[in-house]
């Protein structure tokens, strides 16, 4: 299984979306407080519809408290500030993407732990919506384990 992993996420809409997204793909999503929102917003809930009982979602109080219960296996940071293009590392299940809030991206602290991913974009072009960053990552990393567990493959 695939590992999403917000960190301080800020906007409802965007986890919400990644709820739904983490519930029809079969992977798991790790929610680090704190968050930018309340998790009973309604917009939250709004953008994941009635898929949070569907989906594989924990909350931790801090990354530490995440590294410590989830031990995920590899973590990949998600980062516009990052040269490796994430089309061009071959990932494997149980791998976890770790992706940082939306107004600031992963701490620079954290990005220099871990292997660094990120999307090609435009020279001019700051960041990616988080919710469709997270999406093209985990569709390739879910298409490269042959979208296991997908019904129509």
């Amino acid at each position: 299984m695939l590992n999403l992993v917000l960190f301080e996420p800020e906007i409802p809409n965007n986890t919400g979306s990644l709820i739904r997204l983490s519930a029809n793909m079969g992977v798991s999503l790790h929610l680090i407080k704190p968050f930018g929102f309340e998790i009973t917003d309604k917009r939250l809930r709004r953008a994941g519809l009635d898929y949070k009982e569907l989906a594989n979602v924990t909350e931790y109080e801090n990354f530490q408290y995440y590294l410590e219960k989830a031990n995920p296996e590899r973590i990949f940071a998600v980062s516009s500030k990052v040269k490796q293009n994430y089309a061009e590392v071959k990932y494997q299940e149980g791998d976890s993407f770790l992706f940082g809030p939306e107004t600031r991206g992963l701490p620079q602290e954290i990005l220099n732990q871990y292997k660094g991913i990120t999307l090609p974009m435009q020279a001019n072009s700051r960041s990616l919506n988080l919710s469709n960053c997270v999406s093209i990552v985990a569709y390739e990393a879910w298409r490269q384990i042959n979208f296991q567990g997908a019904k129509n493959v």
